[in-house]
């Protein structure tokens, strides 16, 4: 059975485990630094086990020696973004955190391929990378799973049509800056362009980039986490699986789409291996703007990530 290790024991890590438990995907550990949280969480999906049949075990720990061996390692641990807070806000306490769990993923799980769900996403990624000096194929972000989730029920949900018959793309940095691609989204085969007007698509992009706010407005305390939680367990399938899924993941550029040395949302093959190739598509004029302006608002997350991190 493969080994699938969530940092983090909070409502997106624990969610991230009913989902994948649900599918039988891989034994499981939780981590977390709060005492008995995830040992009652794990006991509590063990004791669902015999009514939802999966017959994976998991396991509850603060001890992050249990991830040994781990083939994916989810990383969720961080406070979560609150009312009125940019995602660059949470940057210096997440990445402190980001930090601890990159070395002890390097110590106890060093082939893992490690998928970062912490917010700002991409900069989390980064910090990430450098910390655990694994090969690039093997650290991503989740971030454009989950955006092109909430595009495609919205689209659905204008359309009144089942949500699972919309496929979208969407590229760019995990916030405000994301850019939904009507063009590369489709119901069924059919080009959304020709199904919903220009005016009313641009409503559901600008609530798509606000999803996640919208979210938190109405919460008060916390964020998202079904869609989270789902989008990780989709990502830990296509590598579990080596499904050779072609989904949207921050990915590390080294050049393509003419961005260098960053984590952006672009279009990847997910395998055992990570990231197995990224796919570039062949952009309009005002697509490559919206995608520069979302890569500037990345980069000057990374500068400012520079400034108080280093690694080793």
């Amino acid at each position: 059975m493969p080994k699938v290790s969530i940092i983090g024991a909070g409502n997106v890590g624990a969610t991230a485990v009913y989902y994948i438990a649900e599918k039988n995907l891989a034994d499981i550990v939780m981590v977390d630094v709060v005492k008995g949280l995830p040992q009652a969480k794990a006991l509590d999906y063990l004791h669902a086990a015999p009514m939802r049949n999966y017959q994976v075990h998991i396991l509850g720990t603060n001890d992050y020696q249990d991830i040994k061996d781990s083939d994916v390692v989810i990383l969720t641990a961080g406070i979560p973004r609150k009312p009125g807070m940019d995602r660059m806000d949470l940057m210096k306490i997440n990445v402190d955190i980001a930090k601890k769990a990159a070395q002890a993923i390097a110590e106890y799980a060093p082939n893992a391929v490690v998928v970062v769900v912490s917010n700002p996403l991409d900069v989390i990624a980064m910090a990430t990378l450098q910390e655990t000096g694994f090969a690039l194929k093997r650290v991503m972000g989740m971030a454009g799973v989950l955006d092109a989730t909430r595009f495609r029920y919205f689209i659905a949900e204008k359309l009144t049509v089942w949500p699972g018959d919309v496929m979208a793309m969407v590229l760019g940095g995990h916030g405000d800056t994301m850019v939904p691609l009507p063009r590369y989204t489709r119901v069924n085969g059919i080009p959304v362009t020709e199904l919903i007007g220009p005016e009313d698509l641009e409503k559901l992009i600008d609530r798509t980039r606000t999803g996640g706010g919208e979210i938190v407005s109405l919460l008060k305390q916390g964020s998202a986490f079904y869609a989270p939680g789902a989008s990780v367990a989709k990502m830990v399938e296509a590598i579990i699986k080596d499904e050779k899924r072609v989904v949207p993941v921050s990915a590390y550029l080294r050049g393509e789409y003419g961005y260098q040395d960053m984590f952006l949302g672009v279009p990847a093959l997910l395998g055992k291996n990570g990231v197995e190739k990224i796919l570039e598509l062949p952009l309009t004029d005002a697509e490559k703007t919206a995608l520069d302006a979302s890569a500037k608002a990345v980069k000057d997350g990374v500068d400012t990530l520079r400034s108080f991190f280093s690694p080793g």
